[in-house]
């Protein structure tokens, strides 16, 4: 056993590290008040170059491809997020599966029926609109999730149903492509023949879309699409999905975990050397999976040298609250750009500083974010966490009972107005999200007891 003063601390307890220091340097809250926030957040007095620029002699940015995904946003808001995108440096947009189901609202999804003329035309603008602003568009499909009727594999009848709808889409001029397979029921499978199964369903679609154009890629998220992959139905699957696919396809990875705190080379590593594939890491933040939930802290826990590993980044989002949403997606640009050089502390303070034009503005999302630093910071692998509810929990269980529990839900109360009054027009989605939390908050003072909210969350 090595030295323990002389043992090097990994990169990412370095990095969890550089938030403790930023926020002990003078504006760490007391541990005496119950109400401090758990994450002060520190604006600087100007804005400054945005992401962090590169170290002299760097040419290229830390990750190949950068970016979000949708979570069955409706068009217009990719399309509202796309400025963003660009004038950050994020240079990737995948549109949600969930996005194109037949019923995106109630998750109906008849995969196999064509693509209305209104998804389409969506499509058409958003790609076309991507394509004005230097950003890659990808064209993202499910054909099993949330249907009572999934693709089989062994059907020429079932494959051309869903390649009819990627043609389409590939003929309004759109290159890139993910199949999914994500959150699918797999138990009582015969893994590994699963895993091959679905590299020759994903080589097969591959195969027809280079046939029309050959500058076209695909994506493929896998059933386990997390973790090291080194053991178990992971291993098996994984390594025969790796053995059949073609090489030039991509794979999706969400890190060490579905939501993880910590996202660590070590395990991408060991997960590309599984699959034996170029990977694209999908991290689950800030996404809510549209429980109601905020996480609007910057991102954290992932390690600086994750671009040696993995091709791309792309970051999940909010739904349907895209433009708070922008605040986290920062940080997460900020990341991706330049790694080595990310400060989260730094990071959530000029993201602020972007959005806002006026101090007031400043002020209320710094005031925000505070109260919803999001499940990362609050040690949750809950995407469904709803920070103002579990305080107010946590207050009513405490020694101050219900009188601390009630300031604490005027405070966001009061962040509330001035959400309404200094961003009139806009954030109507969070403001709608607020005021169904201050509700569900006064009800648990009225009751006098606390009782945990529920942490719905979509499979």
């Amino acid at each position: 056993m090595r030295d323990a003063a002389v043992t090097k601390p990994g990169p990412a307890i370095m990095l969890a590290l550089s938030v403790f220091l930023a926020f002990s340097a003078g504006c760490a809250p007391r541990r005496s008040d119950p109400l401090a926030p758990a994450f002060p957040v520190i604006i600087p007095a100007n804005r400054s170059p945005f992401p962090t620029p590169l170290p002299s002699g760097q040419k290229e940015p830390g990750f190949v491809l950068r970016g979000t995904k949708g979570w069955a946003w409706t068009w217009e808001q990719y399309l509202a997020e796309i400025p963003y995108l660009a004038r950050y440096r994020m240079n990737f947009l995948m549109s949600c599966y969930i996005s194109v189901f037949t019923d995106p609202v109630n998750f109906v999804n008849r995969w196999w029926e064509p693509l209305p003329q209104k998804t389409l035309d969506g499509i058409d603008k958003v790609a076309r609109a991507s394509r004005d602003a230097g950003i890659t568009y990808c064209f993202s499909f499910h054909p099993a999730l949330f249907s009572d009727r999934p693709l089989r594999y062994d059907s020429d009848e079932d494959f051309a149903a869903m390649g009819r709808n990627y043609a389409s889409v590939q003929a309004l001029g759109v290159r890139w492509f993910s199949l999914s397979y994500d959150d699918i029921d797999a138990r009582d499978m015969d893994i590994a023949a699963l895993g091959a199964a679905h590299a020759g369903l994903a080589n097969r679609l591959f195969r027809s879309l280079r046939e029309k154009d050959p500058t076209a890629e695909l994506i493929f998220c896998p059933v386990y699409y997390w973790g090291a992959a080194d053991a178990g139905q992971a291993k098996l699957y994984t390594e025969a999905l790796g053995r059949a696919l073609d090489k030039d396809i991509f794979v999706f990875w969400t890190g060490d975990a579905v939501v993880t705190p910590q996202m660590t080379r070590k395990a991408a590593e060991s997960f590309r050397d599984a699959v034996r594939h170029r990977i694209i890491i999908w991290d689950n933040y800030p996404v809510n999976d549209r429980t109601g939930a905020l996480h609007l802290g910057p991102v954290t826990g992932r390690d600086p040298d994750l671009d040696r590993v993995a091709y791309g980044y792309m970051s999940n989002p909010h739904a349907p609250q895209n433009e708070i949403n922008r605040i986290p997606l920062l940080t997460c640009a900020d990341y991706a750009y330049n790694p080595r050089a990310y400060d989260p502390a730094r990071s959530i303070g000029q993201a602020i500083v972007q959005l806002a034009d006026t101090p007031a503005q400043r002020a209320v999302l710094k005031d925000l974010v505070e109260l919803y630093p999001g499940d990362l910071i609050s040690g949750s692998t809950r995407t469904g966490y709803n920070c103002v509810l579990e305080k107010v929990t946590a207050l009513l269980k405490g020694s101050g009972g219900s009188p601390l529990a009630r300031r604490f839900v005027a405070r966001v109360e009061d962040v509330a107005a001035r959400l309404d009054r200094e961003f009139p027009g806009r954030y109507a989605e969070t403001k709608k999200t607020m005021a169904g939390h201050i509700a569900r908050a006064r009800e648990m003072l009225e009751a006098k007891s606390p009782e945990p909210p529920p942490a719905g969350r979509i499979p």
